[in-house]
């Protein structure tokens, strides 16, 4: 039976200018009806209003990040040294610094593989059709 889902809880410490590193377990998460997405579930405890925060970003912009800095918008990605990767989140509230251990996100990386192979990404039939309907109308 093939994988259709990937949950895979990591440690990580979330790094502020004004107080110690805070120590913290955010959710990795894939699915293969998101081909191209990496989902970070934060607990609530850590945001500003008690909610739990979801961040989404790309799957290709992880890979990358492992090796070199990567990200121009609202996530970049670094590596931090042989053994830990920072992510980096913007909005329009502030920036939150994230530093995980780079081998629990490569594992996760590679575990999203046997989810969906890279390069064999597809969103389905209704982005077909859609595409379809477009080139039909030029």
């Amino acid at each position: 039976m093939r994988l259709t889902q990937l949950r895979q809880t990591v440690r990580a410490r979330l790094i502020t200018p004004d107080h110690p590193e805070l120590p913290v377990r955010p959710t990795l998460r894939y699915h293969c009806d998101e081909p191209f997405a990496v989902h970070i579930d934060f607990p609530a405890h850590i945001s500003a209003d008690g909610e739990g925060v979801t961040w989404v970003f790309g799957r290709a912009l992880l890979e990358e990040g492992l090796q070199a800095p990567a990200g121009e918008g609202d996530v970049r990605i670094r590596p931090r040294g042989w053994a830990r990767t920072v992510i980096e989140f913007h909005s329009p509230l502030g920036l939150a610094v994230i530093r995980f251990g780079t081998a629990a996100l490569r594992r996760f990386l590679l575990r999203s593989y046997d989810v969906v192979e890279p390069g064999t990404e597809d969103l389905g039939p209704d982005l077909d059709h859609g595409l379809a309907a477009l080139l039909d109308e030029v």
